[in-house]
């Protein structure tokens, strides 16, 4: 199952995108013999401000794939339902997963609307380069509790 984060905005060469990257690469290797994975990070930017531009960019990459889009008021996982999640999309058939990270104001409601889920990271608000990273780090943690390692501690 491929797994993609695709996210609003492009980092560059910034610490939390090399963290981003550096879990990506973890669980596609991690993930291989579980079928999960690739697990890749695509950045789009839209040519004009504002969400409904941006949701035009983001809309030709959610073709045919299963979306978990992230917003404050999605469902919190415990890491380990997390991994449960992922396995069950996985053995239902599901063949790529995207992950929406969007930009500085949210994501676009007709977007919001359209995934078919909404995963929150808690309460809090966290800065857009850290999502990323958070996220890529739970998709590694979740490959690592399915493989039996132990990354994770309960």
């Amino acid at each position: 199952m491929k797994i993609t984060i695709l996210t609003v905005g492009k980092l560059g060469r910034m610490v939390e995108a090399q963290l981003a990257l550096d879990y990506a690469s973890r669980a596609t290797a991690s993930g291989r013999a579980l079928a999960l994975g690739p697990v890749e990070i695509l950045e789009v930017e839209a040519r004009k401000p504002g969400k409904a531009a941006e949701a035009e960019v983001l809309r030709p990459h959610l073709e045919g794939a299963y979306v978990i889009a992230c917003d404050e008021h999605g469902k919190v996982h415990t890491s380990r339902a997390f991994a449960g999640r992922l396995e069950r999309l996985r053995d239902d058939g599901q063949r790529r997963i995207v992950f929406l990270i969007g930009g500085a104001d949210g994501l676009d409601p007709s977007i919001l609307a359209g995934a078919n889920e909404l995963l929150a990271f808690g309460p809090q608000t966290w800065p857009h380069a850290l999502a990323r990273a958070m996220l890529a780090e739970q998709i590694y943690r979740a490959v690592t509790i399915l493989a039996g390692s132990p990354y994770h501690r309960d």
